[in-house]
């Protein structure tokens, strides 16, 4: 099994504490908001660095397949990946690698949960927004899809560089995430207007860092 990050991933540490349960309720919403508009691949972004967007898809992703989901998460975050480093896998070979060698079978890696796997970010590439935007990117999408019920995306920061808009136009939705006390404001409409612009479908937001009420008990 992959020596996993367990200080990121809280949904396998304390699956019973209220922040495991947070994720739970994330991953019901978006079952339900997808019931008439289908949500088969999902974008993970945020407005600013360091907002906590690679750590909630993580755990997005674990509660997905705890539930029955066959879930792909693919780190295409090709400036900072950090996926390989949460769950303990080599980051290479991995997205870019696969998209320069021509590849059809992704190089999935396993990560100790049962129904989920991980394609890193590989090699990070001189050129990060033309091989997202790229009609290659399109078809690799295409052949996540045809493996797992779900795959996920993880992506820089929106405002930052154009990565993250430019993949966003060829899934079903994206996910905003806020970090409580970090994200501004104005950044934080600036990233949503950016998405809206290209009639990029948001599903919602998840706020990060946020205090919590220590009269919660696990139960």
């Amino acid at each position: 099994m992959p020596s996993t990050n367990h200080q990121h991933l809280v949904t396998l540490t304390d699956p019973r504490s209220p922040a495991a349960e947070a994720f739970r309720t994330l991953r019901t919403n978006l079952m339900f908001s997808s019931l008439e508009r289908p949500l088969t691949t999902l974008l993970v972004t945020s407005a600013a660095p360091e907002e906590g967007k690679s750590t909630t898809l993580a755990n997005l992703a674990v509660t997905l397949a705890q539930g029955g989901r066959t879930t792909i998460l693919v780190d295409c975050d090709l400036r900072h990946p950090h996926q390989h480093e949460i769950f303990g896998v080599a980051g290479e070979p991995g997205l870019s690698n696969m998209m320069l060698d021509k590849q059809d079978v992704p190089p999935l890696a396993a990560v100790g949960v049962e129904g989920l796997s991980l394609l890193p970010a590989g090699t990070l590439p001189p050129n990060p927004a033309d091989l997202l935007g790229s009609r290659q990117m399109e078809t690799i999408i295409a052949g996540l899809k045809s493996r797992a019920d779900v795959v996920l995306f993880d992506a820089p920061p929106v405002i930052a560089v154009t990565d993250a808009a430019l993949l966003a136009s060829k899934l079903d939705g994206a996910l905003l995430v806020v970090s409580a006390g970090r994200t501004r404001r104005d950044d934080a409409l600036q990233a949503k207007a950016l998405l809206e612009r290209i009639h990029v479908h948001i599903v919602g937001t998840v706020l990060t860092n946020a205090s919590v009420d220590r009269r919660l008990k696990s139960y």
